[in-house]
């Protein structure tokens, strides 16, 4: 009978660190309500008037870190778990752009394709060798 207070206590301990592990759900998602409150409103994008792409993006990856960053024709783009955060030289500072993934990835595909996965993809492009159907 001894036993089972161990083995129960063991149990919670381990749902209470299992709970404490998942519990940003918001990991690697766009900061959307940072970036809002951080930055003008521009439509339906957003500007720093005075910082370039690169320190605007800084910023942004610093208060969220993006699954990866990468630079291509004097913009910057950032990779989040479901959308592409691009920032683009305007008027002598930034313009903020979000799109989910699938339309960030066809929108921008000449900057990003060469480096990011295409959306619905595993990241590889391995498909296997030998006989067999799905290749």
């Amino acid at each position: 009978m001894k036993p089972a207070r161990p083995v129960a206590c063991t149990a919670l301990a381990a749902a209470l660190l299992l709970t404490g592990c998942s519990g940003d759900n918001d990991a690697r998602e766009v900061p959307r309500g940072w970036i809002a409150k951080e930055y003008g409103r521009d439509g339906l994008d957003y500007v720093d008037r005075g910082d370039g792409p690169s320190k605007v993006a800084g910023e942004i990856d610093d208060h969220r870190s993006a699954f990866s960053r990468t630079t291509s024709g004097g913009r910057v783009f950032l990779r989040y778990r479901d959308d592409i955060v691009a920032v683009s030289p305007h008027l002598g500072g930034s313009r903020i752009e979000i799109d989910d993934y699938r339309d960030g990835y066809n929108r921008w595909h000449s900057h990003v394709g060469h480096v990011w996965p295409a959306p619905g993809s595993s990241g590889n492009g391995f498909r296997g060798g030998g006989p067999g159907s799905g290749k």
